[in-house]
């Protein structure tokens, strides 16, 4: 057996070892292919995907996630979060998401013990451990835990195996939420995320499947891949864009030329990442 499948057989040892679970589900490729394995080792009955709708999610993610769920046959549940209303989220700080994972399992751990579920999951892998993560650390002592990363798997395994089991997720953009679009120390709003969404969503349907907008109060960073760098400008999409994201409220609109890096907005805390990294 080789290495990647020793690996996916190590993560079904795991998830039958837990008997009943339910997972933090997005509709990203993590939480995907985990609540289709889950859902595949454990069966229906035992297994629930719970998806937190909030601003900081954006609608048409809610659509896909669920759409997805119903082709894998899970049970889903959708819970409302605000993190927005914890005055520690919305100041935006370094540790942010440590916050929103806090609000986040402290409202699923209820649900998963109303219906008998043993375990909460959640679809962390082995690459997230090397960023400045510190969810992580929250939902550690939140008593979640991270079965793809117990079983060493790195996101292109998860795309790897995904595709061999047929979920079309096994190549969809990497998707974190809109509030990693504003930079730490810039006050988080329901304003600022919509504008984010209704920008990103408004580029993605001109055919950019990868894009992030850095939300800087009136100016817009766009990120992008260096080859739809290239197609922006070649493809006649430029002032579209601009123009569209000015009516949203931008002042001014750029085009990041070190192109699309997960994170970027951590670069501005330097040293700091290094020294937490493993959060």
């Amino acid at each position: 057996m080789d290495e990647l499948h020793a690996k996916y057989e190590e993560l079904k040892r795991i998830l039958r070892s837990m008997e009943s679970v339910a997972v933090a589900y997005s509709g990203g490729v993590d939480s995907t292919f985990l609540l289709k394995v889950a859902v595949d080792e454990l069966g229906r009955d035992r297994v629930l995907g719970i998806t937190a709708v909030s601003e900081s999610y954006p609608a048409r993610e809610l659509e896909e996630a669920t759409q997805l769920a119903a082709e894998m046959g899970a049970r889903t549940q959708q819970i409302k979060t605000d993190e927005l209303s914890n005055p520690e989220y919305a100041r935006n700080p370094a540790d942010r998401c440590a916050h929103c994972k806090t609000e986040l399992f402290g409202k699923m751990f209820p649900i998963a013990k109303e219906q008998g579920l043993r375990e909460l999951l959640y679809g962390v892998n082995a690459d997230d451990m090397g960023d400045f993560r510190p969810g992580i650390a929250a939902a550690k002592r939140m008593g979640a835990r991270g079965p793809l990363q117990e079983a060493g798997m790195t996101k292109a395994d998860i795309r790897q195996l995904s595709r061999e089991l047929g979920l079309r997720t096994w190549d969809k953009p990497a998707f974190a939420c809109l509030s990693s679009r504003i930079p730490y120390g810039q006050r988080i709003t329901r304003e600022a995320l919509l504008q984010v969404d209704a920008a990103e969503t408004f580029i993605r349907d001109l055919g950019f499947r990868q894009v992030r907008v850095r939300h800087h109060d009136k100016i817009a960073r766009i990120e992008l891949p260096p080859d739809q760098i290239v197609q922006l400008f070649a493809g006649g999409y430029a002032d579209r864009i601009s123009a569209k994201l000015k009516e949203l409220g931008y002042l001014f609109v750029t085009v990041d030329i070190q192109g699309y890096r997960m994170g970027s907005l951590n670069e501005a805390l330097g040293a700091t990442v290094g020294s937490k990294s493993a959060e």
